[in-house]
């Protein structure tokens, strides 16, 4: 696309902190970074979100995030590591070109936020799960 920024990152039109690079993605340095460290996975063909990214890429991707996340751990000696994606703007998605990011982690940092949890009614995780199979 045009007029996409990550497009753009991701095939090289813009430089950036590039830490890897193979045929179907590139790995930046967040330019916001949660933590230094914090690298940002972008496919180099464009899809908006998870809903349409082709599944040859997706099948590429856990493995590459992978990759980076214990690289990552071993260059930072960071605690742990978050793996993201967040997908329309009710997830947190500013941007609509799909990428993952890998975040070093600190015991104690705070950076974010554990969401509330809640419970399923007596019977009720059955119906959503076939709720959920039932639209595969």
């Amino acid at each position: 696309m045009d007029d996409c920024i990550f497009c753009k990152l991701a095939n090289g039109v813009f430089p950036s902190a590039t830490v890897y690079e193979d045929e179907a993605f590139r790995a930046i340095l967040d330019i916001a970074p949660a933590h230094k460290g914090h690298i940002i996975l972008l496919p180099k063909a464009h899809a908006d979100n998870i809903y349409s990214l082709d599944d040859a890429v997706a099948a590429k991707a856990l493995p590459v995030a992978k990759k980076l996340a214990v690289a990552l751990k071993a260059a930072t000696g960071c605690d742990g590591v978050n793996i993201l994606q967040n997908n329309e703007p009710a997830a947190g998605q500013t941007v609509f070109h799909l990428h993952i990011h890998i975040i070093p982690r600190y015991a104690d940092d705070g950076i974010l936020p554990v969401w509330p949890q809640s419970a399923y009614d007596d019977g009720e995780a059955a119906d959503w799960a076939a709720k959920i199979a039932a639209a595969l």
